[in-house]
């Protein structure tokens, strides 16, 4: 036997959600519009995904304060040069350190105040 009283509630929850759907449509076509292109933002996901390895957020953090070379970064984070080059070339690819050229020495740095402040963004969060 069905209780009416439930199906009651149930009649009242879909008009509910119903009317909920319908109030907030402007508002979700508002959001739509304002989003970014699929595109752009599998670009911002890739570069989240840069910022997942320790190793690279190690080199960043490493550049916040002075441009370095290879063999100093290798040396201060006890790497090979051959994984930080690594490391680096991924870096540079994503726009987060750039390099300069002295005689044969290349010294990166981190590419913008944009970079530095992404570091500092995700150092403030982890650290409240």
């Amino acid at each position: 036997m069905i209780d009416s009283g439930n199906k009651e509630n149930e009649i009242d929850n879909e008009a509910v959600e119903g009317e909920f759907l319908a109030a907030r449509e402007d508002i979700v076509k508002n959001v739509l519009l304002q989003q970014p292109d699929d595109e752009v933002l599998y670009d911002l996901a890739e570069l989240f995904k840069v910022f997942g390895d320790s190793t690279r957020i190690k080199i960043l953090y490493a550049l916040f304060e002075t441009e370095l070379c290879v063999y100093d970064i290798a040396r201060l984070l006890n790497l090979t040069q051959s994984s930080v080059s690594h490391q680096l070339r991924i870096l540079k690819n994503s726009k987060l350190v750039k390099f300069r050229r002295d005689g044969k020495s290349i010294f990166y740095s981190l590419d913008d105040e944009h970079v530095r402040k992404i570091i500092s963004m995700g150092m403030e969060h982890v650290e409240e």
